[in-house]
């Protein structure tokens, strides 16, 4: 029998570590969406939960009204597009997707708390990019692509009644995005050639789940190399726990559709419920090769996704430390010039 100290520091840790209200409000965005899954068998719907969450994440955390939550929609779908089109013509993707990196940061210009706005645009539209594409022929990738943005506004109705509620309930909107950032295209410019080199390196090879590679180069330029290197540790443990036993507990339980929808409900949940990184992360990587290896193609996912984590991140690392070098010689030179 657990001792009632136990349960009362394991409520307290879980009281702490889960952010009940983003969770449900989460729940209420997605939940439905997963619902509509199961009733119509049409797998891009569950693709729709990575935008809907998207929207939700910004949405909570800058107290944004529905014009803004739109207009937030709106670049999601415009990038998203963008990319998908581009996509056949590799070079052009490669330089579309690094400038996607590149404003996803140089937005701080005009509010350093609006590069939670820009990761959010650049996050599900390259995610989706290469996901729709992924395995499949182009008329397939194109019906699936299409299924998404016409269902999406959905998504963007259901986070915005979220965001309705919220404010009547006498949530304030946001009036400020915080001081513009003076430094911002110190850390865009590092955005944007790992993102470069990220998607080079995955069209070059044709490597599978590219876009992990290119998410994690561009998640882990967050600062000053020290701050770049310590998100990397966490995402790198993350991948090395979560992978390999998501991968695992998919070999343990029978393959099947509502454990694969569930297990990607729970990995679009990751996104926002968890006050760790490095706990949201692992889980996310543990949901993720579950949902793989419910769908029948866990083969290889372990190593693959790592990899792509970890090759990534060593992009967006050499990315800040080539613009930490750049920088410093800069200063060095005008300092030298008076």
């Amino acid at each position: 029998m657990v001792s009632p100290p136990i349960v009362a520091r394991l409520r307290d840790l879980l009281s702490r570590e889960i952010k009940t209200g983003e969770l449900l409000r989460a729940l209420v965005v997605v939940g439905p969406i997963v619902a509509a899954y199961f009733l119509t068998r049409e797998p891009a719907l569950l693709n729709l939960g990575l935008i809907a969450v998207s929207l939700l994440i910004p949405a909570l955390k800058l107290r944004l009204a529905p014009r803004a939550v739109a207009l937030h929609y709106l670049a999601i779908l415009f990038t998203f597009g963008t990319l998908f089109l581009a996509a056949p013509i590799k070079p052009l993707f490669v330089a579309l997707t690094a400038l996607a990196g590149f404003l996803a940061v140089a937005v701080t210009r005009y509010g350093d708390n609006l590069r939670t706005l820009g990761n959010w645009v650049f996050i599900p539209a390259v995610y989706l990019a290469c996901e729709v594409r992924e395995g499949v022929s182009a008329t397939e990738a194109l019906r699936h692509a299409g299924v998404i943005i016409a269902s999406s506004p959905v998504a963007l109705a259901l986070v915005c009644g979220v965001q309705i509620y919220d404010q009547r309930r006498g949530n304030a909107v946001t009036s400020s995005y915080g001081p513009p950032s003076p430094e911002w295209f110190l850390p865009a410019a590092a955005t944007a050639m790992a993102v470069f080199a990220a998607a080079a390196l995955v069209e070059i090879l044709n490597l599978a789940q590219g876009q992990w590679v290119m998410w994690s180069a561009a998640s882990v330029v967050v600062g000053d190399l020290s701050a770049s290197t310590g998100k990397l540790k966490q995402r790198a443990i993350g991948a090395l726990v979560g992978v390999p036993l998501g991968f695992l507990a998919g070999v343990a339980l029978p393959v099947g559709r509502v454990g694969y929808a569930l297990a990607v409900l729970a990995a679009t949940l990751t996104l926002i419920s968890f006050s760790s990184y490095i706990v949201a992360f692992g889980l996310r990587c543990f949901f993720i090769a579950l949902a793989a290896s419910f769908a029948g193609g866990a083969s290889g996912i372990a190593e693959e996704r790592v990899a792509n984590v970890i090759t990534g991140g060593a992009f967006g690392l050499i990315a800040v430390a080539l613009t930490e070098i750049v920088w410093l010689r800069v200063v060095r030179k005008a300092r030298s010039s008076r």
